[in-house]
């Protein structure tokens, strides 16, 4: 027994590096993971300005490339668990080898009942070892987890000192003496610097600078976002907070203006009203009950700021931050939002209010003029006027963007600080009535689908169709099937020829060996080949979900929340990569192993197989009932996930909001709720696994017991001795094999669920072919830019209410195109339609005598240029945000940063062009985000769209982009969505539209001198309050 102690400790020790390795690959593939999901993460959030760009195919490319990366470290993960375990599943067969050559050289006699004693202690043991590989990768995996999870926890975190708890008496509830701010460590050059501010109880201030400044970065100071480098600050009061990138979350709208607070009534009704809500709230089909989707996306931009701005007020907080709320919204809705919000609700609110709208100014108490980090003055308004040439250079540049609506029209207006109130209830309403309860069905985003049932076959026979699947997996097969063969034959060898005086000791030994060596070699391409089919099926499975994706139209973006397509290319893709080919095999090789042990007891003493069958029976009839309720639980166990990844992507995404809300708790304690209700179904799972061993349990005993009692009650001479030791020897080992067998099954039927989950997205129907080879346009189309759009009506779904009806109008080629309309009028939806986002129900788009729905998406949409709402950027460098397919050299990269306003903001940076961009482009301003996406335009196009594209601008920075604009497309059609009417005031052509309809498409002149018309209006509206500025 010593020999056989020492192959053991040989195994184990061999073990050791082979587990370092494992540890080394599995962090590897872990970092390898995380790079390809954060790539992904990026990609789906931003499909839609993918799609816009036609660059889906290039960032497909990239993911694919971090994919390939991911493979290399899955193949040396598995390769060396295949490795650990033909070690542990070879250790019997190599400690009996090494006992029997001890016996044959110490000359211990062979006879059967030592040699089935110990081949029976072995067998029983045999099933625990090999369990040994999967515990091995189970801890390491753990350990790696571990030490990530160590690594977030030990990482830098918030100093909330800057916040006092205390509200009441403070006269001076914002202070800052000598403060500078760095959101980096770099403490040498601070994002902030000598910020001296001194805000009174109730006070308003406003803070206006150009792109850049510093305004955003100041009120995160407020809030204690960024991180102090010098100065003390002190900040007393209830603080709310609007962002200007609008975070809204998924739920009603209601759970939106709540925000977790109780329901006031009065003071909800209040809100409603005062964030001129009512109309759009009407026009939702549930009212405020209406499911808003992930991240708003069925809300205009205009609506999203105003569902924010009334979360804010009903709050009834002490401090208000405003970070630009006004920019997404129309002339007169930022009006009578100005008046009913900041001058009125806010009468007595302690202020500050970002802004690049100068006719606010007057109004204020104070205003905050900042330049590259700093406040270079601090006064009222006609304080700066009169001695401040910065701030005369900022309102000049103003008056500078409505001199042409001046020079065009001649419309008397009165100096007023505001709107009447009449007239702000006559287009938005003043009442809301109470919303009806929608069915869940109706909503947006539906419940997360999941199968039911016996629906798993599918899932298998998909997973081994992938790649000559059913080949490797028939190949693993036979091998196993071998390998048991020769086990069996070892011992029948053993056990015919053990007490046969014509064989040899030596002979009985070295045939022994010899059966045993072909198993192992049977064994060893066992193990190779699960390794070659897991990865054939993970690239096959993973190019079909990415391919589904990628092609999906936007309402499927739109309608799923990212947790659930996160869930499933991050935890169910790893469980189809990781462990289901070695659970396929596992589950394989442990019922032959149960089916052998049954087999030979059933050759020895065939009676026992009037107590076997109705055992085996049962046992299928008890597995059946317990699959059926555990496929359920690890169902459920996937949906929850999803649950629980959306929410925690929300809350990363929404962090600032929160903590300035201070909603950490009541998000933290959702958290946990959403981790209890998805480890519950899991635990539950564990339990109706351990219900079903012990049955399995008591019935291999029964077996085992009838199989002894028949081979006790036969005569002596029926078996030989080494026969009845075998049968004993197999007989006692049923018990472990059986629970092995088990095991193997439920852990695998857990495990085929993932693959499952996969399936569900790899088949969603997809957009219109990206090429159309017989319909391909010119290479130089469009060659004149005319756009015709006939009769065209639009429905996001099929059962959801037209959004565009029935619009007819013609732009010419290189003329500029305004589209004016209130929120939510349909703008962003037209251009969404001339790019084929969403398909018409009715009517077509035809751009120079071609119909846009006949060709290829990638050919349209590499045609035309836009300037989304959203400003973008990626993850990456600015050489790569601007030109990410690389056809461009950096002297046209330059050129294009100096006509778009970005040259000094970049060659400020030490490394230029290949200065780092960080997720989402956060470490750049909202204005200059929106710089870079004129960059992209200038570099492409003869049709260029901007959906409100200088939102975001101060108004100095947005002349000499409308002067660059002018410029250089000056021979393309440009079609300007906008809510600053200068900005659309020189078009040749103004579109105003209104519910889905054009009201009216005419010359802006024409349009001023009739009298009733829509954009006449607008622009009264918009001369109401920028009449403030000649206070």
């Amino acid at each position: 027994m010593i020999s056989s102690l020492v192959v053991i400790i040989l195994t184990v020790l061999c073990n050791a590096p082979l587990a370092r390795f494992q540890h080394k690959f599995q962090s590897k593939l872990m970092e390898a993971q995380d790079v390809r999901l954060k790539a992904m993460s990026e990609s789906l959030v931003h499909m839609k300005v993918l799609k816009l760009y036609a660059w889906e195919g290039h960032f497909k490319k990239v993911i694919e490339g971090l994919r390939e990366v991911e493979y290399k470290w899955l193949s040396a993960f598995q390769l060396w668990r295949a490795y650990n375990s033909f070690l542990f599943w070879a250790s019997p067969a190599l400690v009996s080898v090494a006992t029997f050559v001890t016996c044959y050289l110490l000359k211990i006699p062979l006879d059967a009942s030592n040699v089935f004693t110990f081949v029976a202690t072995l067998r029983l043991v045999q099933d625990p070892v090999r369990t040994i590989p999967d515990v091995i990768a189970v801890v390491i995996q753990a350990k790696v987890a571990f030490t990530r999870i160590s690594k977030f926890l030990d990482a830098p975190e918030l100093n909330e000192q800057v916040r006092k708890k205390y509200y009441g008496g403070i006269d001076y509830p914002i202070a800052m003496n000598s403060c500078s701010f760095s959101w980096d460590e770099n403490t040498s050059k601070p994002t902030l610097k000598n910020i001296n501010m001194a805000v009174k109880a109730g006070e308003k201030v406003a803070i206006c600078g150009e792109v850049g400044s510093g305004k955003s970065t100041l009120l995160a100071a407020v809030l204690g976002e960024v991180p102090k480098t010098e100065g003390t600050i002190q900040v007393c009061g209830k603080i709310a907070y609007i962002s200007q990138n609008a975070w809204i979350q998924t739920g009603t709208v209601q759970d939106n203006i709540l925000f977790g607070s109780s329901m006031d009534r009065q003071r909800y009704l209040n809100t409603l009203v005062r964030c001129s809500l009512v109309k759009d709230l009407e026009m939702l089909p549930y009212g405020d009950c209406t499911q808003i989707g992930e991240r708003g996306v069925n809300l205009s931009g205009g609506q999203k700021q105003r569902v924010q701005l009334a979360r804010a007020l009903y709050q009834n907080a002490d401090i208000y931050l405003l970070d630009d709320p006004f920019s997404a919204v129309d002339a007169h809705t930022a009006t009578s939002l100005f008046n009913e919000y900041v001058m009125s609700a806010l009468s007595d609110k302690t202020v500050l209010l970002v802004t690049h709208q100068v006719d606010f100014l007057p109004v204020f108490d104070s205003i905050l003029l900042m330049s590259n980090g700093e406040v270079i003055r601090s006064a009222p308004y006609q304080d700066l006027l009169a001695d401040c040439e910065e701030f005369k250079d900022l309102v000049n540049a103003h008056k500078d963007t409505m001199g042409v609506s001046h020079s065009k029209n001649n419309i008397p207006h009165q100096r007023s600080k505001e709107v009447s109130i009449k007239e702000t209830n006559g287009i938005h309403g003043s009442r809301y009535t109470e919303s009806v309860k929608p069915s869940p069905a109706d909503q947006l985003i539906k419940k997360e689908e999941r199968e039911t049932g016996d629906a798993v076959f599918k899932s298998y026979m998909l997973y081994l169709r992938q790649k000559k699947g059913f080949l490797y997996f028939f190949l693993c097969m036979i091998s196993h099937i071998i390998f048991v063969a020769g086990q069996i034959l070892q011992n029948s060898w053993m056990a015919a020829n053990v007490q046969n005086p014509h064989v040899s000791t030596l002979k009985l030994i070295s045939v022994y060996i010899i059966i045993g060596a072909c198993a192992m070699i049977f064994l060893l391409s066992r193990s190779l080949t699960v390794v070659v089919f897991g990865i054939q099926s993970s690239r096959s499975l993973f190019s079909q979900l990415l391919n589904s994706l990628f092609r999906a139209p936007m309402f499927f973006f739109d309608s799923t929340p990212l947790g659930r397509v996160l869930s499933r290319v991050s935890s169910d893709l790893s469980i189809v990569d990781l462990d289901i080919p070695f659970a396929l095999v596992v589950s394989l090789g442990t019922s032959l192993n149960a089916c052998s042990n049954l087999g030979v007891l059933a050759v020895v003493t065939w009676q026992v197989l009037f107590v076997s069958v109705p055992m085996i029976v049962l046992a299928i009839k008890l597995q059946r009932y317990y699959l059926a309720s555990a496929k359920e639980l690890m169902r459920i166990n996937g949906t929850t996930k999803s649950a629980l990844a959306s929410h925690l992507g929300e809350s990363i995404a929404g962090a600032i909001t929160i903590r300035a809300f201070e909603g950490e708790d009541r998000f933290f304690a959702k958290n946990l709720d959403l981790v209890d209700k998805n480890a519950s179904p899991y635990f539950c799972n564990f339990a109706a696994t351990e219900w079903l061993i012990q049955r399995i349990e008591i019935m291999s005993a029964v077996v085992l017991s009838s199989s002894a009692f028949v081979m006790a009650l036969l005569p002596q001479e029926t078996f030989s001795p080494g026969f009845v030791g075998m049968a004993l020897s197999y007989g006692l080992s049923l018990n472990t094999s059986f629970v092995s067998f088990t095991q193997s099954q439920c852990n695998l039927g857990n495990q085929i669920i993932s693959m499952e989950r996969v399936s569900q997205y790899m088949d969603i129907p997809s957009e219109a072919a990206e090429v159309t080879e017989d319909n391909r346009p010119l290479p130089d189309w469009p060659q004149n830019g005319n756009v015709e759009i006939r009769h065209l009506k639009i429905r996001y779904r099929e059962d959801a209410p037209l959004v565009l009806h029935g619009i007819t109008c013609n732009f010419e080629g290189g003329d500029k195109i305004g589209i004016v309309g209130r929120t939510g009028s349909g703008k962003t939806t037209l251009i969404g339609a001339l790019f084929r986002l969403v398909e018409p129900d009715e009517g077509n788009i035809i751009i120079d005598f071609v119909d846009i729905s006949t060709i290829g998406l990638h050919d349209l949409r590499s045609r035309l240029g836009i300037i989304p709402q959203d400003p973008t950027l990626f993850q990456g460098t600015i050489r790569y945000n601007l030109d990410p397919l690389g056809q461009f050299s950096d002297e046209k990269i330059w050129e294009v940063l100096a006509k778009c306003q970005l040259l000094e903001a970049v060659q400020e940076k030490e490394q230029g062009l290949d200065s780092h961009v960080v997720e989402s482009g956060s470490n750049w301003s909202m204005g200059q985000r929106q710089l870079f996406c004129l960059g992209r335009a200038l570099l492409r196009c003869r049709i260029l769209v901007l959906d409100e594209a200088t939102a975001s601008i101060d108004n100095a920075t947005d002349v000499l982009l409308q002067k660059t604009i002018r410029t250089e497309f000056k021979y393309c059609t440009v079609i300007t969505v906008a809510h600053r009417i200068p900005t659309v005031m020189d078009c040749d052509m103004v579109l105003a539209m209104s519910d889905g309809k054009v009201v009216e498409f005419e010359k802006p002149t024409k349009l001023m001198e009739t009298e009733g018309s829509l954009f006449r209006e607008l622009v009264k509206e918009y001369w109401s309050y920028t009449s403030n500025t000649n206070i």
